[in-house]
């Protein structure tokens, strides 16, 4: 016999028997993660680039932040990534070079440093494990205070190092605290 349908039941019928494909799904995924960086203003650049985060819940999940730090970011009052920190940290985590430029007060610090201390997982007594070098020590300064609230409770034992000759009598070779 022969089947009448209007055109809008025959796209219906079309749909229908189409299942989406895995092409068709990462392609719909791409374009949602392309809309997200635009209404963020995020512009990136390379290769098998992570997607940006939402939220800092997503570090926990996604990343396995640690506990105590997901704690601090909250108690420092910091509710939703900004867009520097939305790809920049996912960035890091994954153990890829950035290089990043966004203006002054948009997060930058606690972009790096959130990945900084994933890295290092636990503190240990093998000296230094990470150095953060800046041009000026109120930049330096800052960065301390921003890395002693985020790893307040976790152990890690944060310095800073503004003088090279404190620097040599305290950590030095002559010192007990060598590194």
């Amino acid at each position: 016999g022969i089947k009448w349908m209007s055109s809008l039941e025959a796209k219906f019928e079309d749909a229908k028997d189409k299942k989406p494909t895995a092409e068709k799904l990462e392609r719909l995924r791409r374009q949602k993660i392309n809309r997200f960086r635009n209404q963020h203003r995020i512009s990136i650049q390379g290769t098998d680039l992570p997607d940006p985060i939402a939220t800092f819940e997503q570090l926990q999940k996604e990343y396995k932040i640690h506990p105590k730090i997901m704690e601090n970011i909250q108690a420092a009052g910091f509710r939703v990534p900004t867009p520097i920190q939305m790809q920049a940290i996912p960035v890091m985590l994954h153990g890829r070079e950035l290089l990043a430029s966004a203006p002054t007060g948009s997060g930058k610090t606690l972009a790096f440093c959130i990945p900084l201390l994933t890295h290092l997982k636990q503190p240990r007594n093998k000296g230094f494990r990470a150095v953060i070098v800046s041009p000026t020590r109120e930049l330096a300064s800052q960065t301390h205070r921003e890395l002693v609230k985020l790893a307040e409770g976790t152990g890690f034992r944060i310095h800073m190092i503004h003088k090279a000759a404190d620097a040599a009598k305290k950590f030095g070779p002559k010192s007990s605290k060598k590194f």
